[in-house]
């Protein structure tokens, strides 16, 4: 980051990031991106009201006081000259406690006006969400309005009567004033004529909102007794708010109904206040003491510490290579920076704002407001929101971010018992606060660096790797001699295939020669269970890579990676690999397990085809997202899920230069969204090139390939009927057409949540760029004479059929991976019902190619009677971090031994509940 990419991020992105989020929480709301402007202004004008409230005070005060000195001044000027008369001047402004630097309080208001100006300028301009969009007489909010045409000239109204409402509140408002002060703000008027006449209307017609409200608030300021009038027409306002949310919206939901309750009830406060201000604050404000700016600024460097370096670098630190894009290389400790800049920017320098502003009564209240927030957000994040799942590298949860009413109702209670304790301490421990403060400001940096310096020892890992990723991947294809090819699908999901080749019948011409096994079982849920034995065999099954006590589930993990390479290299395959999973227990992979192997060719290959703009976009929105993530782990439960907002954690477009509402992607129901989501178009632009990356050749050689690729994995949801990525997704015609495509032998699919319908969208995306690739392989000739395996390494647990569910309520499809086979010179699609484990894939890759043949890592011979010699035993573990499970064998889990026929629930048995099996 550029030093001014960290000033915009301590200046301007805290501002710009609460009007985003302030406007996304309102238009999922009432759904009118225009009515979302007006409650926009309105939200952002009372937040920074006491900021205007007081500056305009100190104006007044400043204004006072020149005209007080205004003739004193005035004789010494005439009076002295040089020397003499600043001399005369100091003394005049001593004798009356006055500083020439106190002409900068008129100026408050003007250097408040700017920052915020900028950021509703960067915001609103850019907005793609108002796009075409009306509102009222305005046709269209991101376009200046043209409301008046005079044969072909079009004159734009909204900027004039903003700058009309300018004016008539300048006249009100400078009533006495001296003429600078008069020019200034009269200047200031048609400047923002000017600056905003050819701009968007939604930025022109927020900013004239703003205008109205400063009108109304000059207005206040003329007549007796504002503070009642005000809090009169705020209590209407909340009675015709709930009224209107209650009985008249026309799109009613629980959660609108909701919000219009709790801000109908909210902006009752004002009047309530103002009944009982005067007993309020006779006790109240004489019982909290002093204010302490001390502790106000330890409060605030402490909540900058915890959610801008300490969350940002724990989740780093839990799998930090995932965080590096080796094709686009961003270190991830900027991450961070800028997490904590917008961290300092809100708490240190904006709230700081707000508390030199604030009157010395205030203040005491800004003291103890900081100290319980940075209570209440160390025991949220230290005691709730834990096990929530799989958290993605755009900081997204796999399964979604949900919580019961019941966790909700004692996440609540326990924060009131929290703000009575600290309040509690506060009141009768006050030099203790900050001591306090200081001590666990220490203790979390430190926390902070340690995470930091693991985070860097891993990046340090992979530098060799992204230095030697430059080459663009590719591998050969003989028309002469003998081609392998076995492509892992990560999660692929074998019981989809009857339903993708019903909906899609050309998928059966594309796949001939393929043999289907829907009767075959992974060896776990996870890649790091169900992958090693799909390299290498039945000797790395998990229970029999845990007989192999004394050496390291890494180790055994790179054997199994090199086993079908190094065997096809010894007999004279030209290999290639491609993105070997988890190598040397790397989330990317390690190529160095190949550097003894000096004809095999090794790739990554994820993300080296997406476009660069995708991957600087990725960059800039993680740059706000670990913050905001940090936001969301800090707040109560009932708020977190409302920030949190699908894991887009309220982002617009605003501000990027790409096309795309959301980053990530946004689902509304299972047939609409919006956004792209990069880790599926990094996997999923790979197999659309899989044709540029095949060389074909005439030689007599034989060839061997091996590829991983998580399309499969990361999916999201694909513009039907050709299941494509786009920007914006409507499924709903379609869908409401193809009801019947989810039914197959009487055993419907259930597709009622963005998982069960995402995963089959990427399926299906998978299947058909594959046949596409299928048909060249067809007119280059190498099709007939190439082996190909499609596999995966495990399942997802969708609940998509009660018929997939054993008995103890798990779903077998978890272990249930995606296994086809075409052998060469094979002509029609078929189904075998032959009972099948991905452990076979090396047999069958090797089958009357290498006679023979055995594990070069261990002696043994590989073949695959183990599975007809026993029962096969499956380890269910949810610890799938290579980072946790990384000891000798692996952490305790369910077994189940499976027999037979893997889709009658009879052939299952629960062997272990917990624990770790070496033998049968």
């Amino acid at each position: 980051m550029s030093l001014g990419e960290i000033l915009n991020s301590l200046l301007l992105m805290p501002l710009q990031l609460m009007f985003e989020v302030i406007y996304m929480i309102a238009n999922r709301v009432i759904d009118n991106p225009g009515m979302s402007i007006i409650v926009l202004s309105l939200v952002m004008n009372f937040l920074v009201l006491p900021l205007y409230k007081r500056a305009d005070a100190m104006q007044e005060e400043e204004r006072d006081m020149e005209m007080k000195l205004r003739d004193g001044v005035s004789h010494i000027k005439k009076t002295f000259k040089g020397d003499e008369r600043m001399m005369m001047l100091q003394t005049y402004y001593r004798q009356n406690n006055y500083k020439p630097t106190y002409v900068l309080r008129g100026a408050v208001s003007l250097f408040l006006e700017i920052p915020f100006f900028i950021a509703a300028y960067r915001f609103l301009s850019e907005l793609q969400l108002l796009n075409g969009v009306s509102f009222g007489p305005v046709s269209d909010l991101s376009k200046p309005d043209e409301l008046l045409v005079l044969g072909e000239i079009t004159i734009n109204i909204l900027p004039i009567l903003m700058t009309a409402i300018n004016l008539i509140s300048c006249v009100i408002f400078t009533k006495g004033s001296s003429i600078k002060q008069k020019v200034q703000l009269y200047g200031m008027a048609l400047f923002f004529l000017v600056f905003l006449y050819t701009s968007p209307s939604g930025l022109v017609f927020y900013w004239t909102l703003n205008n109205v409200f400063s009108l109304v608030k000059t207005i206040f300021y003329k007549i007796k007794n504002p503070a009642k009038i005000l809090s009169v027409i705020v209590s209407i306002s909340g009675l015709f708010l709930f009224v209107y949310g209650v009985f008249f919206y026309p799109v009613p939901t629980a959660k609108r109904l909701l919000f219009f309750v709790f801000c109908g009830v909210l902006l009752q406060l004002p009047i309530i206040y103002t009944c009982f201000k005067n007993k309020i604050q006779s006790k109240f404000y004489t019982d909290l003491g002093q204010a302490n700016r001390k502790v106000f600024l330890a409060g605030g460097i402490f909540l900058s510490v915890l959610t801008g370096v300490l969350i940002p670098s724990a989740v780093m630190n839990a799998s930090p290579q995932e965080f590096i894009d080796i094709n686009y290389y961003y270190h991830p400790f900027w991450f961070i920076v800028s997490a904590f800049c917008l961290a300092i920017g809100i708490f240190v320098i904006w709230a700081g704002v707000f508390y030199w502003l604030a009157k010395p009564s205030v203040k005491v209240l800004f003291d103890r407001g900081i100290w319980i927030l940075s209570g209440i957000t160390v025991v949220n994040y230290m005691f709730f929101g834990k096990n929530l799942g799989i958290l993605n590298s755009e900081l997204k949860y796999e399964q979604g971010l949900d919580f019961s009413l019941r966790d909700q109702a004692w996440n609540a209670l326990l924060m009131l018992g929290v703000i009575v304790l600290l309040w509690f301490v506060a009141q009768h421990w006050k030099k203790q606060v900050l001591n306090l403060l200081v001590i666990v400001t220490i203790a979390v940096s430190g926390m902070g660096v340690y995470n930091m310096v693991n985070i860097n020892k891993e990046i340090g890992k992979v530098k060799e790797q992204i230095a030697l990723n430059s080459k663009m991947p590719e591998f050969h294809l003989s028309q002469k001699g003998k081609n392998v090819v076995v492509i892992m699908l990560d999660r692929a999901m074998g019981a989809y295939i009857p339903y993708l080749f019903q909906e899609k019948p050309e998928l059966k011409e594309a796949f001939s020669g393929f043999t289907y096994y829907p009767n075959a079982i992974s060896f776990g849920g996870f890649t790091n269970v169900g992958t090693p034995a799909l390299f290498g065999g039945y000797e790395y099954t998990p229970m029999e890579m845990n007989k192999r006590s004394d050496e390291t589930l890494m180790t055994k993990q790179n054997e199994a990676l090199k086993v079908m390479p190094v065997l096809f290299d010894e007999n004279d395959f030209e290999v290639t690999v491609c993105d070997p999973t988890y190598a040397n227990y790397q989330w990317i992979p390690d190529l160095s397990i190949y550097d003894e192997y000096p004809d095999i060719d090794a790739y990554i290959t994820k993300g080296k085809f997406s476009d660069q703009t995708a991957k600087e976009r990725k960059i800039q929105n993680n740059k706000r997202r670990f913050f905001c993530y940090s936001i969301v782990k800090s707040v109560p439960l009932c708020f977190q899920e409302l920030l949190y907002d699908q894991g887009n954690y309220n982002q617009s477009n605003s501000g990027s230069e790409t096309n795309g509402i959301y980053s990530g992607q946004t689902l509304t129901g299972t047939a609409i969204a919006d956004g792209l989501y990069d880790s599926f178009m990094d996997s999923y632009h790979v197999l659309d090139n899989l044709s540029e990356m095949t060389k074909i050749d005439q030689a007599e050689k034989d060839t061997f390939m091996f590829m991983t690729n998580d399309t499969t994995h990361d999916p999201m949801l694909l513009q039907t009927p050709d299941y494509v990525p786009a920007e914006h997704v409507d499924n709903t015609e379609y869908d409401m057409e193809n009801k019947d495509r989810f039914t197959v032998n009487g055993v419907t699919l259930k597709m009622e949540n963005d998982m069960q319908i995402t995963h089959y969208h990427a399926n299906m995306a998978a299947l058909l760029k594959l046949g596409e690739w299928f048909d060249s392989l067809r007119e280059n000739g190498v099709y007939d004479n190439t082996r190909i395996i499609l596999v995966s390494d495990h399942g997802q647990p969708l609940a998509h059929a009660d018929e997939f569910m054993l008995e103890d309520g798990n779903d077998r499809s978890f272990f249930n991976p995606l296994l086809m086979v075409k052998d060469f010179n094979s002509k029609e699609f078929t189904t075998s019902e032959v009972f099948m484990t991905n452990a076979d894939v090396p047999t069958l890759a090797m089958k009357e190619l290498i006679e023979n043949p055995t594990n070069p890592f261990t002696g043994k011979k590989m073949d695959s009677t183990e599975k007809t010699a026993h029962e096969q035993y499956i380890l269910l573990s949810y610890d799938w971090d290579t980072n946790v499970n990384n000891g000798k064998t692996f952490l305790p889990g369910r077994w189940y031994s499976v027999k037979e026929d893997m889709r009658d629930n009879k052939n299952w048995k629960l062997i272990k509940e917990e624990g770790v099996l070496k033998s049968e």
